[in-house]
């Protein structure tokens, strides 16, 4: 289907424009760190307050990405069946309700059940946020439109640890998931207001949906997008489940402090969409990839060199962690939009096994890191560094690859 038929298969979205759109994903989007980056500072003071273990505390991260993966598969395919908009509403609405028994959880088993269900709702913005790119925009145009939500999805990561350090600080761990509840009201109020349906609802029987599952999951493009985003995020994730224990149990960094680190790694990320926004136009998705897995790959190993000779400041791991995450920021808007790109008629399909494959990466950190991690730091950096070299092999073959057959064609 041609650009123009597809747009005049959407008449409701004739109105949106780039920046509106860009804002709505960016609020979209900004959910998945909001969920993380906030709760960080409150896991050893969550660890301390419930008398758990570390592993229990970080539990309520893994439960959440477990949540947000296994959902992925069930919101794509219904929002390509009953169209995007009644089925953002309704997840966001379940996301603050998450939010508010989370806040509210008198023990660790209640929390961890919100949290998974706060995953799930979750899923929703984001697989949506994906498909929604590409309803409106070609993969190219839809990159650089990408790029510009994260570019406002890091300015809003910068924030939240800032914010949830400030919080845990001031009202305890409880703090944390209460904020949450109140960003995903406001979310919720502009979505409702602001952003039309992209898609509207459409009938689509068995057959042709495995098919299109089958198809999406054989595509090259596909897979070399998806593996990106999911070992640059495993990689973000690592950092999101484990710095806040190295920066206070090693460093005796306050919860407000510790925000403020993870907010200067998010600011880094905000540099590296930027960087993003320019190469792509510059040099094309692609080679904007295999230039940020050098980023990526420095953050890592610099990490794990920190560990490895005992560094006993915080400043190394810091320096990694921005380099890590500037190289992040590169990744995610080229690999969520490419990702989507090939699959104009299956945007959610692919949105939700993208996201899928994603957050079964983060569960199995969160589960790796909550029996390995203690007092010590190097299976923290040593698993960081482990994902930065993934996300560079994949970008430097797979992606490349897809450069070169770009260029041969």
């Amino acid at each position: 289907m041609a650009r123009g038929e597809l747009a005049a298969a959407r008449p409701a979205s004739a109105g949106l424009t780039a920046g509106l759109a860009a804002a709505a994903l960016a609020l979209l989007l900004a959910l998945q760190p909001v969920s993380t980056d906030i709760m960080v500072p409150a896991l050893p003071v969550l660890s301390r307050a419930l008398g758990v273990p570390v592993s229990s505390a970080q539990a309520t991260m893994g439960a959440m990405m477990l949540g947000f993966g296994l959902a992925q598969l069930v919101w794509g395919p219904l929002a390509d069946r009953a169209g995007r908009r009644p089925v953002l509403l309704g997840a966001l609405a379940l996301f603050v309700a998450a939010c508010a028994g989370g806040a509210l959880a008198g023990d660790i088993g209640t929390l961890v059940a919100w949290r998974a269900l706060q995953g799930a709702a979750m899923a929703a913005a984001v697989v949506l946020a994906r498909a929604i790119v590409r309803d409106l925009y070609e993969p190219h145009e839809g990159a650089q439109v990408m790029a510009r939500a994260q570019s406002g999805l890091g300015a809003i990561a910068i924030v939240s640890p800032a914010l949830g350090g400030l919080a845990v600080g001031v009202g305890g761990w409880r703090a944390a998931p209460a904020l949450m509840a109140v960003i995903g009201a406001a979310t919720l109020a502009f979505i409702a207001l602001r952003l039309p349906e992209t898609r509207p609802p459409q009938r689509v029987s068995g057959a042709p949906a495995l098919a299109a599952w089958r198809a999406v999951l054989r595509h090259p493009s596909f897979v070399a997008w998806t593996l990106l985003n999911a070992c640059s995020y495993a990689g973000l994730f690592v950092i999101l489940s484990g710095s806040s224990f190295v920066y206070m149990n090693r460093f005796g960094l306050s919860a407000g402090a510790a925000g403020l680190t993870i907010a200067s790694g998010s600011l880094a990320f905000l540099g590296g969409t930027l960087a993003c926004r320019h190469w792509i136009v510059r040099r094309g998705m692609e080679a904007a990839a295999v230039r940020g897995g050098f980023f990526t790959l420095a953050g890592g190993l610099g990490t794990a060199a920190a560990a490895l000779a005992g560094a006993q400041t915080v400043w190394p791991f810091l320096v990694a962690q921005w380099l890590f995450s500037f190289g992040h920021g590169i990744h995610q808007p080229c690999g969520q939009a490419g990702a989507v790109g090939p699959f104009p008629q299956q945007a959610g399909v692919a949105s939700a096994l993208s996201g899928f494959v994603l957050a079964l990466g983060c569960f199995a950190v969160g589960a790796w890191l909550g029996a390995v991690q203690g007092t010590d730091v190097r299976p923290y950096a040593l698993t960081l560094a482990f994902w930065a070299a993934a996300t560079a092999a994949v970008a430097w073959t797979l992606v490349r690859r897809l450069q070169v057959s770009s260029s041969d064609a």
